[in-house]
């Protein structure tokens, strides 16, 4: 294989992710579901909260009966009862009545405010004066204030945080639905790579991609399984990869995507049983050598070896995908980006999308990005980087000053 014979625009490549499906659902106890992706839609099987509650200790009150309260001219109320927390009213109320509450307490029948407790005093034991008039619902959270019986709470696909999970509990739900933790393959190739406990040597370079390809796996939510590293033989590499696409669910290559007589990934991948080749090549820098097969329904990429290249063709290229895996609703590509001022300017070539390694410096109280220059093969363009600054395909470059906006890598 001696060309890019199918190379295509990111926006293509992103085109093919609705082709690929997510991995299978399994149930979780909810003490266990926060970063998983929701596999079910749930509905409010009933109003949230169910009962008119205070959310200060006080008196609840008829609001109209306080309308005009001063501390020159309070409002004089009859004290009906005290409400215990959990404990529901036997009497409703009327104007000119209050009745002692706590947080949280069911407001009685009648009530629609509370009055908080440091703008009352007692006169005696069975009336109150009220110091501050207060607005209907004032303190006081409403029977489906937060949601209404029937409605979906929750939608499939969407990210479980704490806060779902919480919200799922307030419904009773002690486990969801989930999409399973994609496994993910990591296969390291080329002659030139040894293990990271061996010395390097002249000619020689640790695998280093195994590493920052499985940490970016675990920070996407799945889990990296390594397959090592094997050399430029066709046999071995077939081997491996036909065992890494039957036991996970996509595969990542680093290495041996780049024309050359020893890459061998196009022709061993094809020569899988049902793989298809959908990509050879993308039009991006760093990156263009990536490849993306399909295997039966399981994605498998060939990835640029230099570290900085993987690193970006997976933030960029490979996440969506793994998000579409995962079973989120949302896989488009763009995520949230952080405006900032260009601290230089930055030259492109047309017909290409780059993606620029930028710092974020702080310069008199402003944000700016300041580019990370460095080869792809340089793992320190990397951990000096922030984000990533896109420059579209039809632009020549991005001038000082400029308002960008910055791709995180984190």
């Amino acid at each position: 294989m001696k060309s890019f014979f199918k190379v295509k625009t990111l926006d293509k490549v992103m085109e093919l992710i609705p082709g690929f499906s997510p991995v299978d659902i399994e149930t979780v106890p909810i003490s266990r579901v926060s970063s998983r992706i929701l596999a079910e839609d749930i509905h409010a099987d009933d109003d949230m909260p169910v009962f008119r509650r205070s959310t200060m200790d006080g008196y609840a009150v008829v609001s109209g009966s306080t309308f005009g309260a001063s501390d020159s001219s309070p409002a004089w109320l009859d004290l009906k009862g005290s409400i215990a927390m959990g404990e529901i009213p036997e009497f409703d109320l009327k104007p000119g009545q209050a009745a002692r509450i706590s947080t949280g307490g069911m407001l009685p029948k009648g009530a629609d405010s509370v009055v908080m407790i440091e703008h009352t005093e007692m006169v005696g034991d069975s009336s109150v004066e009220i110091y501050k008039s207060v607005a209907p619902l004032q303190h006081v959270i409403d029977r489906a204030e937060d949601f209404k019986k029937d409605i979906k709470v929750l939608e499939k696909g969407v990210l479980i945080r704490p806060q779902e999970a919480g919200l799922a509990a307030a419904f009773g739900l002690s486990s969801l639905k989930v999409f399973k933790k994609p496994k993910i393959a990591v296969i390291s190739t080329g002659d030139e790579i040894v293990p990271v406990n061996e010395r390097s040597g002249i000619g020689k370079i640790r695998d280093i991609n195994s590493y920052t390809l499985a940490g970016l796996i675990r920070d996407a939510g799945a889990v990296p399984v390594l397959y090592g590293i094997v050399k430029d033989d066709p046999d071995a590499l077939f081997a491996v990869c036909k065992k890494a696409v039957k036991e996970t669910d996509m595969v990542l290559l680093s290495g041996g995507s780049s024309v050359g007589v020893r890459d061998f990934t196009v022709e061993v991948l094809s020569s899988i049983e049902d793989t298809e080749i959908l990509v050879h090549g993308i039009s991006i820098s760093p990156g263009k050598p990536t490849i993306l097969g399909k295997s039966g329904n399981k994605a498998v990429w060939g990835l640029p070896g230099h570290v900085s290249s993987a690193m970006v063709v997976f933030k960029i290229v490979v996440l969506p995908f793994i998000k579409k895996l995962k079973g989120c609703s949302d896989y488009s590509p763009s995520g949230i980006k952080i405006p900032v001022k260009l601290m230089r300017n930055i030259a492109s070539a047309q017909g290409r999308q780059d993606f620029v390694r930028v710092r974020f410096v702080k310069k008199d109280k402003e944000l700016f990005a300041d580019p990370v220059l460095g080869k792809s093969g340089l793992i320190r363009t990397m951990v000096l980087a922030d984000g990533l600054l896109e420059i579209g395909e039809n632009q020549e470059g991005v001038e000082k000053n400029s308002i960008v906006e910055i791709i995180p890598m984190q």
